[in-house]
């Protein structure tokens, strides 16, 4: 296993180790603050959670709580760039690592891919506000969600979002320009939309309708719309909004001091991100009946109800800003497995080829770009959500896993962090509470995502759950076909 660890150092990488403490929380804060309070907070509580939308990012949060406390451990243990797929590689093997990274990709593309979506609703808002209405056929998506018999079905559409499309595309153009460079656009940009989010909670508590938030927990329909099957459901839907705490465990190979470094960056992001969650969708609850909810900008929804036109401007410009430093940190992120994989041979070389001049993968960049730009145009964000949560789940319980694992086959390899609480030993292997804890949370939070896309399909609407099956499929064809041959 050392030889193993050695073989893949990255200071060997030539990437350039240029981030601190500081800018490993804003990659974290800035990848977190965006898809999940600016968008999928309306629409979790108008189908699953009601006003319990805000129980439902406790849940989320505690279930990423236990999985950053692994994250942080092997962070600090392997400081290598590709996150869990790199430390599944080196825990478990090829097999494992290939499905690591093939959830990462899905995580990570389509992330970018929701927040995009997210900023063309809050853009095409904004420009209402100036009198300036583009047209649906370039702000809607290629496939949606329609209700046919009261139910809603995913069926083609008569538009492609271009503005999505357009957002990956000029956020990918800085990416290219350098890390130094783009994550101080990044760090300008995370202060400004926390600042916003904050205006908007000390304003807003004033417009808040105690009306709106009875019932708290709206009484239960069935099929996980409301009641507590809904907060659980609304939790699984927001639980990719967390995912960028582990953006920062990607950023290890570009760290002055990753053993130090990671683990204050990964905390940081949760702690400052989960307050900001809970108290903005109380607000937001608080101030529009969650029914109405339901849409790309709810906080813009929230806004306009206030009827102070020019703090919902400053507002809405703030949100169409700062979801641009989403998308900077989730293709970054998405780049940064994918170089690893291609070093490793599981993906074609180019995407490991670093540029000499801004010592960044600039091929694998643009790629990553285009690719998540399509995938902007043509979904719809409530199954990008879906499809995210459901990816992350299942590399956290990878991560959980993994500490339990290097911890069995290296128990004297020094760490710079440990995870707390200790554990048990069952035939040779160490059983951890919170890695064990960790791995139950990221069941409970894919589950119900599973369950929902299967009751789904009993009802005519398969089409969720084809492209999860027809990924997955694809995933195993090429594992076998290209991967296994190298």
């Amino acid at each position: 296993m050392k030889e193993k660890l050695q073989s893949v150092d990255d200071d060997e990488s030539g990437l350039a180790r240029t981030l601190g403490p500081l800018q490993l929380t804003m990659i974290g804060v800035g990848c977190v603050i965006g898809a999940g309070i600016f968008v999928m907070t309306g629409t979790a509580a108008a189908t699953h959670a009601g006003p319990a939308v805000v129980l439902s990012f406790v849940v989320a949060a505690i279930a990423c709580g236990f999985t950053a406390f692994c994250y942080a451990e092997l962070a600090g243990t392997m400081p290598l760039s590709g996150s869990s797929y790199s430390y599944a590689l080196l825990t478990f093997g090829r097999f494992t690592a290939w499905c690591a990274g093939w959830l990462l990709l899905l995580e990570y593309g389509i992330a970018a891919a929701t927040v995009a979506v997210g900023f063309a609703g809050y853009a095409v808002a904004l420009l209402d506000q100036f009198g300036l209405h583009l047209p649906a056929s370039i702000t809607t998506p290629m496939l949606d969600f329609r209700s046919d018999g009261g139910t809603n079905r995913l069926q083609f559409g008569g538009g492609i979002n271009l503005v999505a499309a357009g957002a990956i595309l000029v956020v990918t153009a800085v990416l290219l320009r350098g890390v130094t460079q783009s994550f101080a656009f990044n760090t300008a940009i995370v202060l400004l939309k926390i600042a916003a989010l904050i205006a908007f909670v000390l304003v807003g508590i004033a417009f808040i309708d105690p009306a709106n938030l009875t019932p708290f927990v709206p009484p239960a329909r069935g099929d996980f719309e409301f009641g507590w099957p809904g907060v659980l459901r609304g939790a699984s839907a927001i639980f990719f909004a967390y995912v960028g705490f582990e953006t920062v465990s990607t950023s290890a190979a570009e760290a002055r001091n990753p053993q130090r470094d990671l683990p204050i960056g990964i905390f940081m992001t949760l702690a400052v991100c989960t307050v900001l969650y809970m108290a903005v969708a109380a607000v937001m609850t608080g101030i529009v009946p969650y029914a109405r909810l339901g849409v790309a900008d709810p906080i813009a929804v929230a806004v306009d109800a206030m009827q102070l036109p020019m703090f919902g401007i400053a507002v809405k410009s703030a949100a169409v800003i700062g979801l641009l430093s989403v998308l900077l940190t989730s293709i970054y992120g998405q780049t940064r497995i994918f170089y690893a994989m291609a070093r490793d041979r599981m993906l074609p070389p180019v995407f490991a080829r670093i540029d000499g001049r801004t010592r960044t993968p600039q091929v694998g960049t643009i790629y990553t770009g285009v690719a998540m730009a399509l995938l902007a145009a043509c979904l719809p964000i409530s199954l990008l959500g879906d499809l995210i949560s459901l990816g992350t789940a299942v590399a956290f319980a990878i991560v959980c896993a993994a500490v339990m694992r290097l911890r069995v086959v290296e128990p004297d390899r020094p760490r710079s962090f440990r995870v707390p609480l200790g554990g048990i030993r069952v035939r040779g292997w160490w059983i951890g509470i919170i890695p064990a804890l960790g791995i139950a949370f990221a069941a409970l939070m894919g589950l119900p995502l599973l369950v929902d896309m299967v009751l789904r399909a009993t009802r005519g609407d398969v089409l969720p759950l084809a492209i999860v099956g027809g990924y997955f499929a694809a995933g195993l064809v090429i594992y076998v076909v290209y991967v296994r041959s190298r």
